[in-house]
């Protein structure tokens, strides 16, 4: 395990775990942290063997429990935007690199929490969970792309309300409106996640980079060209190893080893 001031990096095989460790401030994220959790994730994005991440927070109440108010309350126009943007460059990475990432919501996730939560690939809750973006109440907007994600995800309805309000939902309310794929006892989600994770991870990882990179464009492409890039990027599978590794496999009645070439 590396240790960094604010943020643990754990390697479990294929599989890295990325803790935010702030638990006294129920894992806010202050600069500190943001740069140790880009660092972390830029990492993992360049290294071909990890090919699958999961972000998650130290202790039992806090998956992250949004930016650091303590550190917000005295930046000048200027730093809040180099903040803000700072932010966006970190959930455009968790969002674009081409590897799964899990996050595992293991508390509370509000503000800069639940924005970095939503550019995850897939977001399991402790039934413990609670999140939602109460940055109104605290004179400020959404900064790291809750506007944006939040609306996509769960629906421009349910966005405004949450937003607007500042109201917190439960993790049972949360999978209802899409905002999380599964609910599960607290006690349990850490094994889960890294089931899944480690799941993911056995996959053809080229595979996995083609189809999420279909997934991104089909956000911001038209239909015509989403189509272009999916055929193109499914053509592309047949000229690497894993695509007869797993084809072999298949006809041959056995797993396959895929080796990421």
């Amino acid at each position: 395990m590396l240790v960094s001031r604010t943020v643990q990096v754990e390697r479990l095989e294929r599989v890295l775990r990325v803790t935010v460790d702030r638990p006294e401030a129920l894992n806010a994220v202050n600069s500190e942290t943001l740069a140790e959790l880009m660092g972390a994730m830029s990492a993992a994005a360049a290294d071909s063997s990890v090919r699958a991440v999961i972000i998650t927070g130290a202790g039992d109440q806090a998956f992250i429990g949004g930016a650091s108010i303590k550190e917000m309350s005295w930046k000048s126009t200027q730093a809040a935007r180099r903040f803000a943007r700072e932010g966006h460059r970190l959930a455009r990475l968790i969002e674009e690199m081409e590897k799964p990432v899990v996050a595992a919501i293991n508390g509370v996730a509000l503000g800069g929490g639940l924005e970095l939560a939503l550019a995850c690939d897939v977001r399991l809750a402790s039934d413990r969970a609670r999140m939602g973006a109460p940055d109104i109440g605290l004179g400020i907007c959404p900064g790291w792309g809750g506007t944006i994600r939040l609306a996509r995800i769960a629906g421009e309805g349910i966005a405004r309300e949450l937003i607007f309000s500042g109201r917190l939902v439960s993790a049972e309310e949360a999978l209802r409106v899409g905002l999380v794929n599964r609910v599960m006892p607290h006690e349990s989600l850490a094994a889960e996640a890294l089931d899944l994770a480690r799941t993911m991870a056995g996959q053809a990882p080229i595979a996995i980079a083609y189809a999420k990179r279909c997934l991104n464009g089909a956000r911001s492409l038209d239909m015509d060209a989403v189509s272009e890039l999916e055929a193109g990027l499914f053509a592309l599978c047949f000229s690497t190893d894993d695509q007869r590794e797993g084809m072999s496999a298949f006809v041959d009645k056995r797993s396959p080893n895929f080796r990421g070439r």
